[in-house]
C-alpha cells in the first residue's frame, strides 16, 4: 500500500481522503499510532475537515498529540485557502464575480464565533480594490459606527462600499438593529458622495443580501 506522501505524488492530491491528505501534513503520528490514524481520529472528533481547520488552539491542545507543530500546520493552511480566495476576489467587478466575493466571505465569517463587521471597498468601475473588519462584537452584536466606514472609504478613494457582517447562529434573516444600521451608514455615505451597493450578511452556508431584496 503507498503512503500518503507518495499515492499524493503518484495520483495527485484529488486521489487522497481527507485523513490521508492531513497525514501528508502532518508528517507522523503519535506513540502508538500512525499518521493515517491519528489524522482519521482527529477527523472523527471534529466532524470532519471543517470541523478540524475552525478549531482554537485550545480545543487542539486538548487532543493527545496534537502539539504546537501539528496546531501551527493547521492555521497556516486555512490562512492559505483565505488568502488564495481573497487574491481572487480582489480586482473582480462586484456585479460580475458575485461567486468569487460570496466564496471569500463565506469561508472567512461563516465560522466565526463572534459578530464581525467588514466592508468592500469598489472604485467606479465596481472592482473591488480591497476589504476591512472595522468591528468586532459579540456573539450577538457588533458596535458600528458610521464615522470609522466613511474613513476607510475615503482612505481608499472608494467610490462605492459593500458592507458584510455574520451571524454567528448561522441565520440570516436581517434583525431590526441591521436594517437601522445599513440607513445610517448609507446617510453617512451619502454626505461624502460614497454609494452603499449592498449590505450581505453571512450564516452557514447561505447568506441574505440587502440588494437582492430590495431592502436597501
Amino acid at each position: 500500500m503507498e503512503r500518503p506522501r507518495e499515492k499524493l505524488l503518484h495520483k495527485g492530491a484529488a486521489a487522497l481522503s481527507d485523513a490521508e491528505l492531513l497525514a501528508v501534513l502532518f508528517g507522523h503520528g503519535t506513540r502508538g499510532q500512525d499518521v493515517v490514524s491519528f489524522s482519521r481520529n482527529l477527523l472523527l472528533q471534529f466532524g470532519g475537515l471543517r470541523g478540524v481547520l475552525i478549531q482554537q488552539s485550545d480545543a487542539l491542545g486538548k487532543v493527545k498529540g496534537m502539539g504546537l507543530a501539528k496546531t501551527a500546520m493547521l492555521f497556516a493552511v486555512r490562512e492559505i485557502g483565505l488568502r488564495q480566495l481573497r487574491e481572487k476576489m480582489i480586482g473582480q467587478n462586484f456585479v460580475r464575480s458575485p461567486q468569487a466575493v460570496t466564496d471569500y466571505l463565506t469561508a472567512a465569517l461563516r465560522d466565526q464565533k463572534r459578530e464581525i463587521f467588514k466592508i468592500l471597498l469598489l472604485d467606479k468601475g465596481l472592482r473591488i480594490l480591497g476589504e476591512r473588519d472595522l468591528f468586532i462584537g459579540t456573539i450577538d452584536e457588533a458596535a458600528v459606527h458610521p464615522r470609522e466606514i466613511v474613513k476607510a472609504a475615503l482612505e481608499y478613494h472608494a467610490s462605492s462600499i459593500v458592507l458584510v457582517h455574520n451571524h454567528p447562529s448561522g441565520k440570516v434573516e436581517p434583525s431590526r438593529e441591521d436594517y437601522e444600521i445599513t440607513q445610517k451608514i448609507k446617510a453617512a455615505c451619502q454626505t461624502v458622495s460614497v454609494r452603499v451597493l449592498d449590505h450581505i450578511i453571512i450564516g452557514e452556508n447561505q447568506y441574505f443580501s440587502f440588494s437582492e431584496r430590495n431592502s436597501l
